[in-house]
Parts: C-alpha cells; sequence; structure tokens
C-alpha cells in the first residue's frame, strides 16, 4: 500500500446523454478529483448506501458483505490499482485468520462495497497521474474589476450622423395618440373619383 492515495466518494452524477453514472472521488485533504464511469445499478446501489435507504431484502452489495462476515473475513480497505484501455481495475482487501485477501473486482463493484463496509479507499498514483482533474483556480470575490476599455473618439462623420438622428428624434411627437382607424399615410387627399367621359 506504498504511496497509495486515500480517496473519499465526493458525488454520484447523471450523465443525461447516455445510461451511464459518473462517481467522483475527491483526494483527502487534496483539490484533486478522479472520475469513474459506472453502470446504472452499480450507481444505485452506491446511492443507496451514501443515502443509507433501508431496503427490504439485501442487494447484491450487501450479499457481499454478508458473505465476507459469515466467513470471518473483514474488509480492510478498497483499492483502484490500474487504468487501462479506459477501465479501472479495483481490488477488494480483507483480512482473513491473520492473512491479508486481495480480490480482483471492477470498480464500482469494490466502491459499492466500501461504502457498506465503512472501510477507505486508496487509488495508485498512477491511476491519478493519468486520470484526475484539478479544478482551475476561481478568481477571487474581492478581486478589482479589469479596467474599463475607453470609448474610442467619434470621427467627424460619425458625430454628423448622430446629429441628423437627434434631429429626427425631436421631430417625433411621443405624446401625441395613435389613431389606429386612420391608415399609415393620412397626410395625403383622398383619391379622387375617376372623371365620367
Amino acid at each position: 500500500m506504498n504511496n497509495m492515495i486515500e480517496v473519499q466518494i465526493d458525488s454520484v452524477r447523471v450523465h443525461l446523454m447516455t445510461p451511464n453514472r459518473l462517481v467522483v472521488l475527491k483526494q483527502v485533504n487534496e483539490d484533486r478529483y478522479l472520475p469513474i464511469w459506472v453502470g446504472p445499478y452499480e450507481a444505485e446501489a452506491i446511492t443507496i448506501a451514501l443515502q443509507e435507504v433501508e431496503v427490504s431484502r439485501p442487494l447484491t452489495h450487501d450479499l457481499l458483505r454478508n458473505v465476507f462476515s459469515a466467513f470471518n473475513a473483514r474488509v480492510t480497505r478498497i483499492e483502484i490499482v490500474k487504468l487501462e484501455n479506459d477501465t479501472y481495475f479495483g481490488a477488494i482487501i480483507a483480512e482473513l485468520n491473520g492473512k491479508e485477501l486481495k480480490i480482483d473486482s471492477r470498480s464500482s463493484d469494490a466502491i459499492a462495497l466500501s461504502v457498506r463496509a465503512h472501510v477507505p479507499i486508496y487509488v495508485h498514483p498512477s491511476v491519478m497521474e493519468a486520470a484526475s482533474i484539478i479544478p482551475e483556480e476561481e478568481v477571487a470575490e474581492n478581486a478589482a474589476p479589469p479596467p474599463k476599455a475607453e470609448p474610442a473618439p467619434l470621427s467627424k462623420e460619425g458625430v454628423e450622423r448622430l446629429s441628423v438622428f437627434e434631429n429626427f428624434l425631436e421631430k417625433i411627437d411621443f405624446d401625441k395618440p395613435e389613431d389606429k382607424d386612420k391608415p399609415e399615410d393620412d397626410t395625403s387627399d383622398p383619391p379622387k373619383k375617376p372623371k365620367k367621359k
């Protein structure tokens, strides 16, 4: 277990585009995260244990814990030992009659068991190096806002255009109520009837 990095379950997240879930492990005392894709059933098993939901009958990982207990074996820790072709390899470490047993396991099953057995999770440094995420530092709340850019001076042509627009706005009578019954162009004379020949 030399140099193994202890992590804790930070969250279980849903991916809206796929049925898979994401278990996010956080390094203890560090702002460093390891995301692991798991199936929906394994994610549900982890979530149920985290939320301490009571079930009427033992689920698969409850059964696994009960089997260890029935044979007087004690689960001591969980390890994520390898990452190969985007697949995480886990291991269940248990003690039986004073001997340490290392049992190959899917990482999702090992994590689900760790929640039920209340044992720590460790990750091999090479796995953390290859797949962990360190979030970017957030901008401090007290940081001064960036200086505002001074507006560029208008050219002579721009000033003339603004003057024309200003004159146009001054001629508009905003207080005059609109007569909806009149046509849009009510300034012209009504059309004259054609003269009979």
